[in-house]
């Protein structure tokens, strides 16, 4: 995979594996279960692992009050919502860089099929699009696009941008023309390559939906006493592209997602771990402390990796230390604004990383 130019850890300690304590695991078992508690969500896991394959599975709650009355574990499959960034999108361009398929500092355009026309927003290059540093715009409403008229690739790309190119603002469409550019260059769907990889690392239960409904499903919407949305995306803009996007669409359980961190923090013992490393390269500053690399957000000192999704899940890597917080709940399940409410949850999992 790629390597980065400069890296904020040194590489030999990317293979050191600190154990988690009772009492950090202990601390983020609380957390989850205050979350509950509150009603934040109606259930949660959360496994603290570490690279040589160490893990501490803790839930709370229930999958749903309705069609999964009960507790949730590591095999309960959640939609993980813009976790699908950094799993199936992100992954999948660090190979086709290394294949010499994309390029980091070329224009989308040329990895899209071929535009006539004004076209600003495909101005912007594979390394913008993945540190959300493209200056596209960032409200994305993809069922006010006539789809008929063009291509979807092609009414995004003729938009005007909102911002400079190089200034930070988290945005989905970039996510979306990145898996499109994906499946023009393989010429093959987004979801079968990201099926393919997903197979390769042996995260067997990890797809793209629909999934199956079933009591180890994860509901994500409630309505009138049911289960309005349950194997089917939460995201509505994955939703118009039928559930498979670059920016959401991926259903996973908690257990599979340890599996995948443990491949990132393998370092060279892993196909990902390069590619982790060009990651883990300051791109932008979203805030004081705070850096977006590729794809991922850097904290404390660039020392812990992570990323959330809308539903109100969350993945936290510390490479140094080789350790990491896999985060599933489905806290949208009684409202949107509830997964706010988790933040303590996530702070929590960043400071017990950071500490470490």
């Amino acid at each position: 995979m790629v390597r980065a130019e400069a890296t904020t850890e040194p590489e030999a300690q990317m293979n050191q594996a600190v154990p988690f304590t009772t009492a950090e695991t202990s601390g983020l078992h609380d957390a989850l279960r205050e979350i509950v508690a509150d009603g934040v969500t109606p259930g949660g896991v959360v496994v603290c692992g570490t690279a040589g394959g160490d893990r501490t599975v803790r839930s709370a709650g229930v999958v749903s009050p309705f069609t999964g009355p009960g507790t949730p574990d590591e095999n309960t499959v959640y939609d993980i919502a813009s976790l699908t960034k950094v799993t199936a999108t992100w992954p999948l361009v660090g190979r086709a860089v290394d294949a010499g398929l994309l390029d980091l500092d070329t224009r989308v355009r040329e990895f899209l099929p071929p535009m006539e026309g004004s076209m600003p927003s495909a101005e912007a290059t594979v390394r913008q699009l993945l540190s959300h540093t493209s200056g596209l715009r960032a409200a994305t409403r993809l069922d006010l696009y006539d789809l008929t008229e063009r291509p979807l690739h092609e009414l995004i790309c003729r938009e005007l941008m909102e911002n400079l190119p190089g200034t930070h603002r988290y945005i989905n469409r970039g996510y979306i023309l990145l898996g499109l550019a994906l499946a023009h260059v393989h010429r093959q769907p987004l979801d079968e390559l990201a099926a393919v990889l997903w197979a390769e690392l042996g995260m067997a239960d990890t797809a793209y939906g629909p999934v199956a409904q079933s009591p180890r499903v994860a509901p994500t919407e409630r309505h009138d006493g049911h289960d309005r949305l349950w194997g089917a995306v939460h995201d509505e803009n994955a939703a118009v592209m039928g559930g498979v996007a670059g920016h959401a669409g991926v259903f996973a359980p908690a257990a599979d997602l340890a599996t995948y961190a443990e491949h990132l923090l393998a370092g060279d013992g892993s196909p990902l771990g390069g590619w982790l490393r060009a990651g883990l390269v300051p791109q932008a500053e979203i805030e004081p402390g705070l850096q977006r690399g590729l794809g991922w957000i850097l904290a404390a000192g660039g020392t812990v990796a992570y990323h959330h999704g809308f539903t109100g899940t969350s993945l936290h890597l510390a490479p140094a230390t080789g350790r990491y917080v896999v985060i599933v709940t489905n806290a949208v399940h009684d409202g949107a604004a509830s997964r706010i409410r988790i933040a303590p949850l996530r702070e929590r999992a960043l400071k017990t990383l950071a500490a470490g």
